[in-house]
């Protein structure tokens, strides 16, 4: 940690900053801003706001910023996002549901996975993009085998399909894929269907293909990935098979936690807790079979997030428990990350680059 890089030119038409999300209640700073060496993927924090408890999770829309607050009440904020450190836009707004967990917008909303009580909330966005009072809260029902995580529903994440059209919801304590229509005029969801996947497994994060034809299921109870077909025509989502994320005999226990597609279609890179990875999956052509392809340290502890740079060079690991962010080189060949550097970023949950 501390090899932070160099300060990036805001004045170049590709500047990009980094915004850190963290748990204040274990010794966060709130949300970070940081400037991104576009190079080298180096990141230099120029700020912070703590004005949020536990910003755990964040999207980024232009110079706005928001994020959930994952507490028990539930929450989303609204920030300027444009100077050196996140400048509050107004109260958090309650997401009459506890413990948000994921956060999108999707159709001049902004949508929320309440994990706690298994809900999606949809707040819409006022002309200034400040957050409104909740909409609708649609509650999942359900459980699944393992007893101390599955006793209820618990949605962990909320994000809409590449057509806008849909809103899909990994829920954990269900075993399912939760699927919602978005009103072409207001983008308020109406739940349209469910898909069930294998049970005790815990869905936790899915990502799309570039193409918009697959989807990914990334599980925290199993460290497995599902592979699925997405129509967005009829809004179907179809299981075609699963794919290990570690190697076999790896002892564990694993906790996946974030998958991301390469912008070509051509990797996936998944985040493994407890193992401390991140395992590169190779896709075929057609985006339908993944393969795992190699396992590399996450360059910290219990790596929260991943996400990947808008050049699709780098990647950056939100390690939650050494307190870290951690960014690779990608080989264009391989997709396997190589570690170029660190900064700190106590109890790190989240980053976004934009």
């Amino acid at each position: 940690m501390g090899d932070a890089g160099t300060v990036r030119n805001r004045e170049h038409e590709d500047a990009v900053r980094a915004y850190i999300g963290s748990f204040t209640s274990a010794g966060g700073r709130g949300v970070l801003t940081a400037e991104v060496d576009a190079d080298t993927g180096a990141l230099t924090v120029t700020g912070a706001s703590d004005a949020v408890a536990d910003p755990s999770f964040l999207a980024l829309a232009g110079p706005l910023l928001y994020a959930v607050s994952e507490t028990d009440a539930g929450a989303v904020a609204a920030f300027d996002a444009t100077g050196p450190a996140p400048r509050p836009l107004g109260a958090p707004v309650p997401v009459d549901g506890s413990g948000p967990t994921h956060l999108a917008l999707a159709g001049g909303q902004v949508l929320t996975a309440n994990y706690t009580s298994g809900s999606v909330t949809a707040l819409p966005l006022a002309v200034d993009g400040t957050v409104r009072p909740a909409a609708a809260v649609l509650r999942h029902e359900g459980s699944g085998p393992v007893a101390d995580r599955q006793s209820g529903p618990h949605a962990h994440q909320v994000l809409p399909d590449p057509s806008g059209r849909w809103a899909l919801s990994t829920d954990l304590g269900t075993d399912s894929v939760w699927i919602y229509s978005l009103d072409p005029a207001t983008g308020t969801p109406t739940l349209h269907g469910e898909t069930a996947l294998r049970p005790g497994t815990g869905p936790r994060h899915l990502a799309f293909h570039p193409s918009g034809t697959h989807a990914y299921v990334l599980h925290e109870l199993e460290p497995v990935l599902t592979v699925c077909r997405w129509d967005a025509e009829t809004g179907t989502l179809e299981p075609l098979g699963e794919t290990p994320v570690v190697p076999e005999g790896t002892p564990g226990p694993s906790y996946p936690s974030e998958v991301v597609a390469a912008p070509d279609g051509r990797f996936l890179w998944a985040a493994i807790r407890g193992d401390d990875t991140l395992a590169v999956l190779a896709l075929d052509p057609s985006g339908s079979k993944a393969a795992l392809t190699a396992t590399v340290p996450c360059g910290g502890t219990w790596p929260r997030d991943l996400t990947l740079a808008p050049s699709g060079r780098h990647l950056y690991a939100a390690n939650e428990r050494s307190g870290d962010v951690t960014w690779f080189a990608l080989d264009p060949e391989t997709g396997v990350p190589s570690r170029a550097g660190a900064i700190e970023a106590p109890a790190a949950s989240c980053v976004v680059l934009g």
